[in-house]
């Protein structure tokens, strides 16, 4: 069972990755959309997929978790074959808004579908296990993008769309391999119940502030690296291979040590004094000769944090959600991701590349205030849970 989980999360992975690497340029080169115009359309996509993640969600749970994520893969799949016929603004927009929805419902289905099929006490293991598959499968898809980049034709750029659709469409099919999920039956009090609960509501919060480095690599730090430090431009790809590296060999490692939710807050507490430390030393690496060596040191604390992170919230994001409601718990906990992701590029380019030295060290406070308010949260959340009921036996464990 976790192996099929594994094969679904590389295969469309693989897909991701390309799409990443290449996305910007087919929308700007072939489809003929300015900056700002693709800026807007993917920042809509993903504000509607938001949204739209705790609905999706809570069909997973009413609805059986496997079905409904064999149906959000799919219409990824025919989003990413959409983004082909797209030839003005108008039309990006609907099929950004379709791409960001299913790619979010698809999370939190995914992730209702882990909780049911495994035990409470090897969830946060088995997520790491399929982390650091997506984070092997992004940097297999970003190879093949970077060929499409090389080659710069409509027809190569149109192929990764393809290689995207069909990764989506692998991992629908193997879903289907995982056994069946009997839906939820639906409980007493509000629909979307999630939206009443203020305690999870604030452990989301928070984890959403420290979803803020997720920008760092891939927009912040190269354009630090070019104007405010000596460092050769390709320690940009360097920092990407250790990242990757590191999430690969110890994200499971990292994971293993999280048993509950005093160790899943202690977890992200020191996420924060880390992220703390990353920032202090990317500050420092605009101060002299050995940039090479700051950068790689602040990549590598930065890296460690992530892990620590997210092996933290991932215990926090399902131990604290009702064993009936995973799916809409989980669709709100992910909304994170996408938050981060429209707002953290705008946010931290302002703060760092405006801010300097004193906009590096505010970061690092901010995520580690953020990491040290976990604890009081979880606590406070753990408080107003009800006491749990047997859990039943899951297919296929």
């Amino acid at each position: 069972m976790r192996r099929v989980l594994a094969q679904a999360q590389l295969a469309n992975s693989i897909g991701d990755g390309a799409y990443l690497v290449t996305s910007a340029l087919y929308f700007a080169r072939v489809v003929g959309l300015s900056p700002a115009e693709i800026g807007a359309g993917l920042t809509l996509g993903w504000a509607v997929g938001t949204v739209a993640g705790v609905p999706l969600g809570h069909l997973a749970d009413r609805r059986g978790p496997r079905g409904v994520a064999v149906l959000l893969a799919l219409a990824t799949a025919a989003a990413a074959l959409s983004f082909l016929f797209v030839h003005s603004f108008a039309l990006f927009l609907p099929v950004a808004c379709l791409y960001g929805t299913a790619q979010t419902g698809l999370s939190a289905a995914r992730q209702a579908l882990l909780a049911a099929l495994v035990e409470p006490e090897r969830r946060t293991e088995v997520r790491a296990v399929l982390q650091s598959t997506l984070n092997g499968g992004l940097a297999v898809g970003a190879a093949l993008g970077g060929l499409a980049l090389h080659l710069d034709t409509p027809a190569a750029y149109a192929a990764v769309f393809v290689l995207d659709a069909a990764s989506f469409a692998a991992a629908a099919l193997l879903l289907l391999r995982l056994p069946s999920v009997p839906p939820r039956p639906a409980a007493a009090g509000p629909r979307l119940a999630v939206l009443r609960d203020r305690p999870y509501a604030v452990v989301t919060l928070i984890n959403t502030v420290m979803l803020f480095y997720m920008p760092l690599l891939s927009l912040v730090v190269p354009l630090w690296i070019a104007q405010r430090t000596a460092a050769p431009t390709w320690l940009v790809s360097a920092l990407l291979v250790l990242n990757t590296g590191c999430v690969l060999l110890f994200q499971v490692r990292v994971a293993r040590r999280v048993r509950g939710l005093r160790d899943a807050s202690a977890s992200v507490r020191h996420a924060g004094l880390v992220m703390f430390a990353a920032c202090a030393v990317f500050a420092l690496s605009a101060l002299g000769s050995y940039a090479w060596l700051f950068l790689l040191v602040a990549g590598g604390l930065q890296v460690l944090a992530e892990m620590l992170l997210a092996s933290g919230a991932w215990e926090i994001g399902f131990a604290l959600a009702p064993e009936d409601k995973q799916g809409q718990y989980q669709g709100f906990f992910g909304s994170g991701v996408a938050v981060a992701r429209m707002l953290g590029p705008a946010a931290l380019t302002t703060l760092v590349l405006d801010g300097g030295t004193a906009g590096w060290l505010a970061l690092g406070a901010v995520f580690a205030a953020a990491g040290a308010a976990m604890g009081p949260a979880v606590r406070w959340a753990e408080r107003t849970r009800p006491a749990p009921s047997p859990t039943p036996c899951r297919a296929g464990t």
